[in-house]
């Protein structure tokens, strides 16, 4: 299949595009790291809003670390797919992997937001970016842990998704915004030509910019 965005820079200025109507209302754009960040950071200046993190953790498959078998927020609330005990996450391995996750999203927010504690999403409205979808599970936890917090509309925001996984996460947010869904889906990568690392120093340096 042929890639449908250039690099995540284009598919972040067609997000803002859709997302026009937000432009001035001063949304808070959230990227869940690591290949969202420079995304939102995009988004929250075409919207005249201002940018963060939300900081969630894939749970990862026992013989596949690759694949998700849910994730985690911060909290520690997690989301457990259908599938995990199929692909073979019992109760104490997945117990040992929440701990795992929970520890390093502990550590990223140290490194992250040094500065200052998370913005807060009460009474705002609150945009979600990933550079796409694949089983939904971050999007999932991030999403239900930003409803906890009351945000005055909460929007999940993304490139590309299979049809599937935007009907998990569309029952999380009050609007779904998602440019592509192609039903031969294997990675969020195959739907760009560069689909470069985007590493925890870049992340860094983007929200010490943001801090100021």
């Amino acid at each position: 299949m042929c890639s449908m965005f250039r690099d995540r820079m284009e598919a972040a200025r067609r997000l803002a595009e859709r997302l026009a109507g937000y432009r001035g209302k001063q949304p808070l754009v959230l990227a869940i790291p690591r290949g969202a960040v420079p995304m939102a950071k995009i988004v929250a200046e075409m919207l005249e809003g201002e940018f963060d993190v939300v900081l969630v953790r894939k749970l990862r498959a026992p013989s596949n670390p690759e694949f998700a078998i849910g994730a985690i927020d911060e909290s520690g609330w997690s989301f457990i797919a259908e599938h995990a005990a199929a692909a073979g996450a019992g109760a104490d391995y997945l117990a040992a992997e929440q701990r795992t996750q929970l520890e390093t999203l502990r550590r990223r927010r140290a490194e992250y937001t040094p500065l200052r504690p998370p913005l807060d999403p009460a009474g705002r409205i609150v945009i979600v970016i990933d550079d796409g979808l694949a089983t939904g599970a971050t999007m999932i936890a991030a999403l239900h842990g930003l409803r906890a917090r009351n945000p005055a509309r909460l929007v999940c925001a993304v490139p590309v998704s299979p049809p599937e996984t935007l009907e998990k996460v569309a029952s999380l947010a009050d609007e779904v915004i998602c440019l592509e869904t192609p039903e031969n889906f294997q990675a969020v990568g195959q739907f760009y030509q560069d689909f470069a690392q985007v590493d925890d120093e870049q992340v860094r340096e983007m929200l010490r910019v943001a801090q100021r």
